[in-house]
């Protein structure tokens, strides 16, 4: 055998430019090299497997007294070229003529080194097999390799690479965020002296988020800042395959364009899994194996076939497995955009997406079925997760012709998502949006005017709601439907007490409830008419009439295993003893309530059980818990777009309890407790409120506004509306709104005068 040094191993190229982040990846990854002794980093094209297998295998090189040697198979086409390639690059070239993988054998029996072979995903079967024999000939021999699906070797384990970290969209950007920090440091380089600053930041972070914190895609981007500002990349991005070219020329030819990346995986698919990935590109956000059997077959492809490409498109790093289960699926930006063009190219972008909207379609009436009885905590979990999904298949509905009435149905049917899952907003928004596409008087529109009229009242806008529910009525009566007609009466019987009209409001609601039992068919919105009917016998002081009321919802949603109306049933006899002077007795109630509000994630209910406890913690002497019970209840009230609702002694007692506590602590002290309750985290208020914890956990809030957020801010200083902010800045009006919702949550205020005395205090 030759001399030790005739076979020295290459050096590992040098980097030309800085190693960004991936600290924790490192560690990791070097964790997994002592453990096991074949690794493959796997990923979709652009994310860093290879820029990260190089630091990695650099970082531990004296681990290795035969040293590490790179084999890049990027330009290896047949798979009989692999282990030639191999025995190249350890100088072997010569011997390897005979048998390379037995000259490959036989060099490594001795050597403890690492081999790093890149770029196999286009001769996976022929890289996992040389591994393996290399692996039983070395026994001190470590392989890490790089391919966009794993190797499928017994030794192996496959390490999914993640993209960079990125902001949340409502987070406060910083070094802290790879992509933010890539993105900087390359734009320097053609750019000296740039620098993500205050001004900035709002859409470097936007833009980061954007390009899914993909190092290829980051890098393609900062290039193009030497002639566009971010804010012209982001406007552009639409057609990101164009305008993202144009990479360091020492780059692999596949990694020059975002688009030629993207082709290379392409290309590496089968004509099943191309099909497959063209038409999964009309989900947004998370999909399961279900949903994608059955908006994906069809033309030729059968629901088995698409189940085995999504688990091949997993296993090619084209499809992520999502955190919300392991058959649930999600696809980056950049790929299914890839996809769309596809799909758009292949003439069967029509049926796929009238496939998608019928499919979501099902989920929402299903969801409306199972809105009623004992699987309610796991259907606020699917809603959830499925909401990207039902947003856009809503608005295909509202966006082609002759689709309009499904939109409407998918609108109604989703009435828990709304109101439950705290979307008020969302939900007013497209039932509005439906009622205007869809002006036949019909059940649906009858249902719908008195769905969005209930979402009005919630936000507080009662004017409006009023004249919803109204039209919903006459509607019902023209066509004796008696379903809407109950609820129409019920909501006459809320306006009634809203008004201080108790003994009137109490015998309509009877009449709505008399209805609902004719009908045999209970609903959510139905069985809430119990939890108003008991607080109309609250406001009236009839203490038995509300027990005894009580006890009838709880039959009856023990029958349907009903939980929900259940708790609000509980919040007002809550409610009831507060107003009887019986505190203690009070939080009994309430804290039953929030436990199930809490598990059905029922935010606009937590609100609402957050408040009053907030009154009962000032009744019994506990101040200080008091104000930071107020201070979550009015960041909640801000975030889901609600109001406290309820007679006007209700809102006069929130007033007259908030003072009171403020009177008690101080208003420097209450100010500090409003702001504590303001930081905490559903989960911690919820822990609170329920008395499990007595003290709130601490949590640093942000005050740093974007530059938009700041923008806003002045605005609002200046005395405009939402409706003008947004003109002002040429945004809609929801937009407005959010970022309204996160200046109040940055700063921890509840008004808008706060936030006009905190504008008057800043320099300038």
């Amino acid at each position: 055998m030759m001399t030790e040094s005739r076979y020295a191993t290459r050096q590992l190229p040098l980097e030309m430019t800085s190693f960004v982040g991936r600290r924790q990846e490192t560690a990791d990854l070097k964790h997994a090299l002592a453990e096991s002794r074949l690794v493959t980093l796997v990923g979709p094209g652009g994310v860093g497997k290879t820029r990260l297998a190089r630091h990695v295998a650099a970082e531990v090189r004296r681990s290795f007294p035969d040293g590490v040697c790179l084999v890049d198979l990027t330009n290896v086409r047949e798979p009989s070229q692999v282990a030639p390639e191999v025995a190249l690059a350890l100088d072997l070239w010569e011997r390897a003529r005979r048998d390379p993988e037995a000259v490959l054998g036989e060099f490594l029996e001795d050597k403890h080194m690492l081999l790093l072979l890149d770029n196999c995903e286009h001769v996976l079967e022929a890289s996992g097999k040389l591994a393996e024999s290399m692996l039983a000939a070395s026994p001190e021999l470590r392989i890490l390799a790089t391919s966009r699906e794993p190797l499928r070797s017994p030794s192996e384990q496959a390490w999914q690479v993640p993209p960079l970290s990125l902001p949340a969209a409502d987070d406060h950007v910083s070094r802290r965020h790879e992509a933010v920090v890539l993105f900087e440091e390359r734009v320097a380089l053609g750019t000296p002296g740039f620098r993500v600053t205050p001004e900035n930041e709002d859409v470097v972070g936007r833009l980061c988020q954007r390009l899914d914190g993909m190092p290829l895609a980051i890098e393609l981007a900062a290039v193009r800042m030497r002639t566009l500002s971010a804010e012209q990349i982001l406007e552009r991005l639409e057609d990101r395959f164009r305008l993202l070219t144009q990479g360091g020329r020492s780059s692999p030819e596949r990694q020059q364009t975002l688009r030629a990346a993207v082709d290379w995986s392409y290309d590496l698919c089968t004509p099943v899994e191309r099909t497959v990935w063209a038409r999964a590109a009309v989900f947004t956000g998370v999909f399961d194996l279900e949903a994608a059997k059955r908006v994906c077959s069809g033309q030729g492809l059968s629901p088995s076939q698409v189940g085995s490409a999504v688990l091949a498109l997993v296993d090619k790093s084209l499809l992520i497995r999502a955190e919300s289960g392991k058959r649930a699926y999600r696809m980056l930006e950049t790929i299914r955009e890839y996809g769309t063009e596809r799909l758009a190219e292949s003439g069967a972008e029509p049926d796929i997406r009238r496939q998608h909207r019928d499919y979501y379609l099902w989920v929402a009436e299903w969801a409306e079925v199972t809105s009623v009885g004992p699987h309610q905590d796991k259907l606020a979990k699917n809603l959830l997760t499925q909401r990207e999904n039902l947003l856009s298949a809503m608005a295909y509905c509202f966006d082609t012709p002759g689709e309009a009435a499904a939109g409407l149905r998918m609108a109604t049917a989703l009435w828990y998502c709304w109101a439950v899952c705290g979307y008020l907003r969302d939900g007013r928004y497209w039932l509005d949006r439906g009622l205007a596409l869809n002006r036949e008087r019909s059940h649906e529109r009858a249902w719908a005017l008195w769905l969005s009229g209930w979402i009005a009242h919630l936000e507080g806008d009662h004017e409006r709601g009023v004249a919803l529910v109204d039209e919903s009525g006459e509607i019902a009566e023209a066509l004796h439907d008696e379903e809407v007609l109950a609820f129409a009466i019920q909501s006459r019987g809320v306006r009634q007490m809203n008004a201080g009209e108790f003994e009137a409001g109490a015998r309509t609601l009877d009449e709505a409830l008399a209805k609902h039992r004719a009908r045999g068919r209970w609903t959510g919105p139905g069985l809430l008419t119990f939890a108003l009917r008991v607080q109309a016998a609250d406001l009236a002081g009839d203490i038995d009439g509300a027990l005894t009321l009580l006890e009838e919802c709880r039959s009856i949603c023990a029958q349907l295993g009903e939980r929900w109306a259940l708790s609000w049933a509980e919040w007002n006899v809550g409610l009831m003893w507060w107003v009887a002077g019986e505190p203690a007795k009070a939080a009994v109630h309430l804290r039953r309530s929030l436990r199930d509000k809490a598990n059905l994630r029922d935010k606009f209910g937590i609100t609402c059980c957050v408040e009053l406890l907030a009154w009962v913690a000032g009744a019994e002497g506990e101040v200080h818990r008091a104000g930071v019970l107020f201070g979550a209840a009015g960041r909640l009230w801000s975030s889901i777009g609600g109001k406290l609702v309820g007679s006007a002694p209700m809102v006069k007692w929130s007033h007259t309890e908030s003072e009171r506590a403020e009177a008690a602590l101080g208003r420097g002290a209450f100010e500090v407790a409003i702001k504590e309750g303001r930081a905490l985290e559903l989960d911690a208020l919820v822990d609170y409120a329920l008395g499990t914890k007595r003290t709130a956990p601490k949590k640093q809030t942000k005050t740093s506004l974007t530059k938009r957020e700041r923008e806003v801010a002045d605005l609002v200083a200046e005395g405009l509306s939402n409706k003008d902010i947004a003109a002002r800045l040429v945004i809609s009006q929801r937009t407005a709104e959010s970022h309204l919702d996160h200046i109040l949550a940055k700063l921890g205020f509840t008004s808008r005068k706060q936030i006009a005395a905190w504008v008057a205090g800043q320099p300038r």
